[in-house]
């Protein structure tokens, strides 16, 4: 009797089964890139309630980055500057400004202003940055430089997995403490001492285990 396939069709499960096998294989990798924060994080630039500058305040007028977020040394958080700390200056520079309407707005009926927030950790994270800028952590390393930023966007994509190479090879992004703030900061040719006694002084020794970051 006539065969009804042809010979070949005994290798199409195999065939299929393969076919199948990469068709997973590819889907797991595009979602493990593109569902990845460094993919869906990073570039991240929210549109705020008010056209601010940071490479005109940060850069051009190199404003110390603390005079606006002035809880960043000491608290868990880095706080947004209030109306207050805007008004500071601008009760007496560029008052006419349209750009500036929303803030006198807020100035004259106590409002506050809904800044948008860039960098935000999942809630079961800990974070603080009073502990990490103590160690000689630069803004930079984690924000970018932002004095060269009109608008402020995620430039890293605060994974676990980016945090725990830091922590486990931290030395890259330690400086002295009175140079965190500073965008162009680089490492001269007393770095590598600086570190060894730096780290020793100070018992810098980041925790890699869950406990560290989750608790």
């Amino acid at each position: 009797m006539a065969q009804l396939f042809p010979r070949w069709t005994n290798s199409a499960p195999k065939i299929v089964l393969a076919a199948a096998l990469v068709a997973v294989l590819v889907m797991i990798g595009a979602l493990g890139y593109y569902g990845s924060p460094e993919f869906t994080e990073v570039g991240y630039c929210p549109a705020q309630p008010i056209p601010y500058s940071h490479s005109l305040h940060a850069g051009d007028l190199v404003m110390d980055c603390r005079y606006c977020h002035w809880a960043v040394e000491f608290s868990d958080h880095a706080n947004v500057p209030s109306t207050q700390t805007c008004m500071n200056c601008h009760q007496l520079i560029l008052t006419s400004s349209e750009r500036l309407m929303r803030l006198k707005e807020s100035w004259s009926t106590d409002m506050p202003l809904r800044w948008v927030r860039v960098h935000k950790l999942p809630d079961y994270t800990y974070f603080e940055h009073a502990a990490h800028l103590a160690a000689g952590v630069g803004c930079s390393s984690c924000h970018g430089n932002v004095a060269q930023m009109i608008e402020v966007m995620q430039v890293e994509p605060l994974s676990m997995g980016w945090c725990l190479e830091c922590h486990r090879a931290p030395d890259d992004h330690l400086r002295p403490r009175d140079q965190v703030i500073l965008m162009e900061w680089s490492p001269g040719p007393a770095h590598d001492e600086f570190l060894s006694l730096w780290k020793r002084e100070n018992t810098i020794n980041p925790p890699v285990d869950c406990s560290g970051c989750h608790r």
